[in-house]
């Protein structure tokens, strides 16, 4: 158990086990949160604390629900609650489920990349009701940070990992110091906090010919924008719907961003195509294992001896899918939008967006390659706002 007193709390250990004497402290005030459940770890406490600020200012901004799925101190996914399609319903593995708004926000967060969110940390804006706690109840997942839950969606949260689930309620009203401090290799680095919240004003600059932007566009821009926010730079997030449907982050080359978060994108939508939402699954195999098999279904790269395996996990051998089927497939994802946390330096990154139905985008702009860029955006009939915000996290 962590030892915790009103301004500091003791950890096992930090970011890996030889890095003892561990711990978070205060160096003004009280401790802004307290444990309900568990012993969470270094690495717990940076996901909820970049998590729980993501989802607040998603909450804030746009005036619904939203959960947000960390892994290694990056979102795997983030959503606000808005109602799924049967499609998306299907993919998440929650058919059979009566979402609330907060519960529909984290099936779209954790649908996002349902591979990476395995072992996730929580973060929820909103009161965890029961149908969110239920939902939880059967993900892998190591912790959750909310306002408050209730006395319902406690008692199933306490139940998971044999009753070692980590629960953290967070203060809603904490506000950080203004200025922040990190410290490496010995030296104390200090810079103001980035209390910049992304609004609606930053995509009024648009400096492509067409500027037509709907409103569920801009949501989804927001959205993009947030999560970037709280994503390793370099990043690119690409949004559809009210949720994340691809992040690539920390890539040292901007085209790696794009590529990486265009091709979850694309494994996003593959996974509603019909043959994926019609794959039979013999009784017994876990959630993760059908995310798993539906990832080794749908990559191009696949093996022999995965394939061969599938006889252990399908009821009856999937017919594949071929490149042709798929490329089909995927020309029905239109509309997407798409966050960059710093300029593009090169029309590379448009051309791949574009074959993953990107339509809206919005980035900093300041790159001297900048006319050419909104050249290429024109050249697709794109739309592109300069926010002026950069949105570097390391």
């Amino acid at each position: 158990m962590n030892k915790v007193s009103e301004k500091s709390i003791e950890l096992k250990y930090g970011c890996n086990p030889h890095q003892t004497s561990a711990e978070l402290y205060m160096e003004e005030g009280t401790l802004p949160f307290t444990i309900l459940n568990g012993s969470p770890g270094y690495i717990n406490f940076l996901d909820a604390f970049n998590s729980w600020q993501l989802v607040k200012e998603l909450r804030q901004t746009l005036q619904l629900p939203a959960a947000a799925s960390f892994k290694h101190v990056s979102p795997a996914g983030a959503a606000v609650g808005i109602p799924l399609s049967e499609n998306e319903k299907k993919a998440y593995f929650v058919e059979e489920f009566e979402l609330s708004p907060l519960a529909a926000a984290y099936a779209r967060a954790r649908g996002a990349d349902r591979v990476s969110s395995y072992g996730d940390f929580i973060a929820l804006s909103d009161k965890v009701d029961a149908s969110t706690a239920s939902l939880i109840s059967l993900e892998v997942s190591d912790g959750v940070i909310a306002p408050s839950y209730s006395d319902e969606a406690l008692e199933i949260l306490k139940k998971k990992k044999k009753g070692k689930y980590n629960i953290i309620q967070i203060d809603p009203s904490y506000e950080p110091t203004e200025s922040e401090k990190r410290h490496v290799y010995g030296i104390t680095f200090n810079q103001k906090r980035n209390d910049v919240i992304p609004t609606y004003e930053m995509l009024d600059n648009i400096i492509t010919d067409n500027k037509q932007i709907p409103e569920s566009a801009k949501r989804d821009l927001i959205i993009s924008m947030i999560t970037l926010k709280y994503t390793q730079s370099n990043s690119v997030c690409f949004t559809y719907n009210g949720q994340v449907i691809g992040c690539g982050a920390g890539q040292q080359s901007r085209i790696h961003c794009t590529r990486l978060a265009a091709s979850k994108a694309d494994i996003w939508y593959l996974r509603q195509h019909p043959a994926v939402l019609n794959l039979r699954f013999k009784d017994g195999i876990p959630r993760p294992a059908r995310d798993n098999a539906i990832d080794q279904y749908l990559r191009d790269d696949t093996t022999k001896e995965e394939i061969e395996d599938w006889t252990n996990i399908f009821e009856e051998m999937p017919k594949e899918l071929t490149v042709e089927e798929k490329r089909e497939w995927l020309s029905g994802l239109k509309h997407v939008s798409l966050g960059s946390d710093a300029f593009f330096p090169f029309i590379d990154n448009i051309y791949r967006a574009v074959q993953s139905g990107v339509h809206y985008i919005v980035q900093p702009g300041g790159s001297m390659r900048d006319e050419v860029v909104i050249e290429t955006c024109n050249k697709y009939g794109l739309v592109m706002a300069f926010s002026k915000l950069r949105l570097f996290h390391h």
